[in-house]
């Protein structure tokens, strides 16, 4: 598997997203990170085969397979192609506008697919976004939390174990896998 702490990642962007893929991936080579595009690679890409939909099925099934760990994916909004990277097995997707946010997603929701929209990121924040995200983990920068860590890997895991077919026959209840209880905490000074 392609990991993070080897700084190899996936990338693939549509159309829209190219421009904003082309700032981010030119910041991270900078940096020595080892990039492998799946998408949209010059501003004259017109096959049909790189819609968004089709990238982010394309890089999600990647993710699934185990070939990377993380991924980086761009479109117009960042949504539809989170969407199809999502209908993958395995594949936390989650889309982001801020540097907080990424933060977020990969330390408290595991989001091992990160999508941003080129119509809302600038290029510079962008690139700080795939900073914060690519220097981050689960439950990393909450370690003054009570059960940070294990409430949300928890999640995780019964996510990656979720069954609509089974949820439906339990009346939509969901299996528990164990249980953390977990409360809003004030960070110590």
């Amino acid at each position: 598997m392609n990991k993070v702490k080897d700084k190899k990642l996936l990338v693939g962007a549509d159309f829209a997203g190219f421009p904003l893929k082309e700032a981010v991936v030119a910041h991270l080579k900078s940096k020595g990170w080892e990039i492998t595009d799946v998408g949209v690679r010059s501003p004259e890409d017109n096959d049909t085969d790189l819609m968004f939909h089709r990238i982010g099925l394309r890089v999600g099934s990647m993710i699934s397979e185990g070939e990377f760990e993380r991924a980086l994916i761009f479109c117009g909004t960042g949504m539809g192609i989170h969407i199809a990277a999502s209908k993958c097995p395995g594949v936390h997707a989650g889309v982001v506008e801020s540097v907080p946010a990424a933060l977020r997603a990969i330390t408290g929701n595991g989001v091992n697919v990160l999508a941003m929209g080129a119509f809302y990121v600038a290029p510079q924040m962008g690139c700080d976004i795939a900073d914060a995200y690519l220097n981050a983990e689960l439950g990393s920068g909450y370690e003054w939390w009570h059960n940070f860590y294990e409430f949300h890997k928890l999640a995780i895991d019964e996510l990656d174990a979720f069954d609509y077919e089974e949820y439906k026959k339990n009346g939509f209840k969901v299996k528990h896998l164990g249980d953390y209880p977990l409360q809003l905490e004030t960070k110590p000074e």
